[in-house]
């Protein structure tokens, strides 16, 4: 899951992004409000954390004009103004949530999740593709009734892979879900992380899940003829 997080102060970003990424959430900041609406015209985002106070453009401008033009991946706003009708406005221009500071991180974490269980309310918490679990709730995966230990990227590149199960994924799709702007394309990460995967989740095993198609990218499948090796 991508998410674009638009905020103007240094230390708050710091801490916002770090936590987001131990979550396993790819984070993009933008610290104005004209920025923000360039990166979301950019990349395809599945939540927007957005603050009210920014230069530039504000909050409520930016989410009025990022509905105006089609978006609609969720808005979660935040501001330090507690009066109603702040709210009442934020809610009116777009927004989907509303979050006043200080809060607890945690609470963000909840309010994010909801959004996007919203956002993908198509999709079981647990997938299941053969004997390999994926919840995405806990963020936990197993396969056969055993735990797989994984770092916060393996488990969101596996749950990319297990959201698309059986579709062929590219490495520019992975690359914006997965990863963050900071993704180097020349670079073989996500090489690197698809073999982590296959280590930890196909090895010993009978049936392969993982494969890769030369030239098309990648697929997590328990069929046999969907892929090149």
């Amino acid at each position: 899951m991508r998410i674009l997080l638009v905020e103007d102060e240094a230390p708050a970003v710091k801490v916002l992004a770090k936590g987001l990424r131990e979550e396993a959430y790819a984070v993009d900041v933008a610290m104005d409000g004209e920025k923000a609406l360039e990166q979301a015209g950019l990349t395809d985002y599945d939540l927007i954390i957005l603050d009210v106070m920014l230069p530039r453009k504000d909050g409520f401008e930016v989410c009025r004009e990022l509905r105006a033009t089609g978006f609609t991946a969720p808005i979660l706003m935040l501001t330090a103004r507690d009066a109603v009708e702040d709210r009442v406005a934020g809610l009116d221009t777009g927004a989907d949530d509303y979050l006043v500071k200080p809060f607890d991180f945690e609470e963000l974490l909840a309010r994010a999740r909801a959004l996007l269980r919203r956002k993908e309310a198509l999709y079981p918490q647990v997938i299941a593709v053969a004997d390999l679990s994926v919840d995405t709730r806990s963020r936990r995966a197993s396969r056969g009734g055993r735990d797989i230990d994984l770092t916060a990227k393996e488990y969101a590149l596996l749950e990319y892979l297990a959201r698309r199960a059986d579709e062929v994924v590219g490495r520019a799709e992975i690359a914006e879900h997965v990863w963050d702007e900071n993704f180097d394309p020349f670079s073989k990460v996500i090489e690197v992380f698809i073999q982590r995967l296959r280590r930890k989740i196909d090895n010993g095993q009978s049936l392969r899940l993982i494969h890769t198609r030369r030239g098309e990218g990648y697929t997590l499948s328990a069929k046999g003829d969907v892929a090149d090796d």
